[in-house]
């Protein structure tokens, strides 16, 4: 009987469950987000900036670099403030085929404070397409998102 509950439970959480679990960040190998990218730069200068390895913050299992002093302390203080939205994932992807994609940190967009973050190689902009479609790829990406079970 105790051999059977065990099969039972394993069928119930096995494979589909450790499939569900996903990163929450985009990281790298190494556990740096965004391959180093400031995430404050975004918000506060509104361009794309690398982050020094002498400034860095653990946040949330995540390593995040910062380009200056003063961004890592506003980081410290405001962490939600600063994340992109989607755990640094593209937005259009998440919007449009519920897909975690990876993305090129020079290819964003603030909306309303937030960061969205941009696939763009290969002659594919999505930046663009999002553009075109925003309102619904902005609605369809909260909703998949919400759905993702990550690691924690």
């Amino acid at each position: 009987m105790r051999y059977l509950c065990v099969l039972l439970l394993a069928a119930l959480m096995g494979p589909a469950t450790a499939q569900e679990l996903k990163p929450r960040y985009n990281t790298n190998e190494q556990g740096i987000w965004l391959d180093g990218y400031d995430p404050v730069a975004y918000v506060i200068q509104g361009r794309a900036m690398k982050g020094s390895p002498t400034l860095s913050l653990m946040h949330d299992g995540v390593t995040f670099r910062f380009a200056n002093p003063t961004h890592l302390e506003l980081f410290r203080k405001q962490p939600e403030r600063y994340l992109p939205q989607y755990g640094g994932w593209c937005a259009y992807a998440l919007g449009a085929r519920n897909e975690k994609v990876e993305v090129d940190p020079e290819t964003f967009k603030v909306i309303d404070g937030k960061v969205f973050l941009f696939y763009n190689a290969y002659f594919n902009n999505t930046l663009n397409s999002w553009n075109k479609d925003e309102a619904r790829l902005h609605e369809a990406a909260d909703r998949n998102w919400t759905n993702f079970k990550h690691k924690p």
